[in-house]
């Protein structure tokens, strides 16, 4: 059977696997990345669109962020809208930190773009099947290419290949404990070829129902709605999209969406998933194959950076000079902040959301955070500082 070897074999190339990679690289260590999927179609997924300060520190610090710093929309703040009313949320003035509005897909091209430049091994659709001796010092990932079985020998393995991945389940039964929660409601996406009607995201609480508008460019929109977690697509023709999207957000007198055509519509459900612990023996897991965020808190791919910058020093730390102090504290120290994420995610999911739409008791609630929010510094700052990510956690 044919073999190969490497210093870290990385399963999946979404943002983390990637990011590791190219992280190993600047620090002269060597890995092999295996993604099940086509080039064209990990280019091409839709997924998240917000990068923290933190993210966009990391990707421009490391030499892969020209085109972001060139193409990507700096907000300096957020638009709530509840109860009639619009209050903004000044994050930059009150942090000293912004977003920084790229799809999750542009970062993914970056990455891949600067590997292959740099000589580093991808290879797609190369699907890992099997993960053997994770508790030696030579690790293998067994994987189908073209047809054929071939195996990755190498002395780490991080997996980073989603919550679907073989990666998590390689870990023995009784190891890992999971914490999960599964919310009452879906989100229905749309990207429209409509020049945004805004500058700034807008958080709409609604009695129909939370809305967002986010934009991915100049030219398009993205959208957001919130629906039945059983929701058909099929009974959302774009009329009653844009329909639904007017009620939702055109709440401000004088202020109306920009239509145009819809190009892509989704239903995602919205949970909330993390396992602990980040690792067992020489298997690393970051990313989503271990924690899953709803997106109100836009903190899914900035979680994902944050791991394997964490990862990658260990690596460096343990191939330099044989420690091995952060590869035992990597997951306790990823931990602390992937939980400070899912309690701002489920925050912000809670004060924006109808969780029940017949309890006028929960309806008040949620409009007494939010004014609450937009007339409090100290509450605002709170927000602004999770929303744009702590430096520290």
């Amino acid at each position: 059977m044919p073999g190969m070897r490497t210093q870290v074999g990385i399963v999946g190339a979404g943002p983390a696997g990637l990011m590791l990679s190219h992280l190993l690289h600047l620090r002269g260590i060597e890995s092999v990345v295996l993604e099940s999927r086509s080039r064209d179609h990990v280019e091409h997924r839709l997924r998240a669109g917000v990068l923290e300060q933190g993210s966009v520190d990391l990707l421009c610090r490391s030499g892969v962020g020209e085109r972001l710093q060139r193409e990507g929309l700096r907000h300096e703040g957020i638009e709530l809208r509840f109860a009639g009313e619009s209050h903004r949320v000044p994050m930059a003035d009150l942090t000293g930190r912004a977003i920084t509005v790229y799809g999750q897909q542009e970062v993914v091209k970056d990455l891949i773009a600067a590997r292959l430049a740099a000589g580093g091994s991808i290879l797609f659709e190369a699907d890992a099947v099997r993960l053997d001796g994770l508790d030696s010092d030579s690790p293998i990932v067994h994987f189908r290419r073209d047809g054929r079985d071939e195996e990755l020998h190498c002395d780490f393995v991080a997996g980073c290949d989603g919550f679907h991945g073989v990666s998590r389940g390689a870990v023995p039964d009784g190891v890992l404990t999971t914490y999960e929660r599964t919310y009452p409601f879906a989100w229905l996406g749309v990207l429209a070829a409509a020049p945004p009607a805004v500058e700034e995201l807008i958080y709409a609480n609604h009695e129909r129902g939370f809305a967002l508008y986010s934009m991915r460019s100049p030219e398009i929109s993205r959208l957001y709605l919130q629906v039945a977690p059983d929701e058909d697509i099929a009974a959302w023709p774009d009329e009653r999209i844009w329909a639904e999207l007017r009620a939702r957000l055109e709440t401000v007198p004088g202020w109306s969406l920009n239509e145009g055509p819809i190009l892509e519509k989704s239903i995602t459900p919205m949970r909330s998933f993390v396992v602990e612990p980040m690792r067992w023996e020489r298997l690393f897991l970051a990313g989503d194959a271990v924690h899953i965020v709803p997106p109100t808190g836009a903190k899914g791919m900035n979680l994902a950076l944050a791991d394997v910058a964490l990862l990658g020093d260990a690596f460096a730390a343990w191939y330099d000079g044989g420690r091995t102090d952060l590869l035992e504290t990597y997951s306790a120290k990823a931990l602390r902040r992937v939980w400070r994420a899912q309690h701002f995610s489920w925050w912000m999911t809670s004060m924006l959301h109808r969780l029940e739409r017949d309890d006028p008791y929960e309806s008040k609630l949620q409009t007494a955070t939010l004014r609450y929010v937009a007339t409090s510094e100290a509450y605002a700052r709170s927000l602004s500082e999770n929303y744009v990510g702590l430096p520290e956690v």
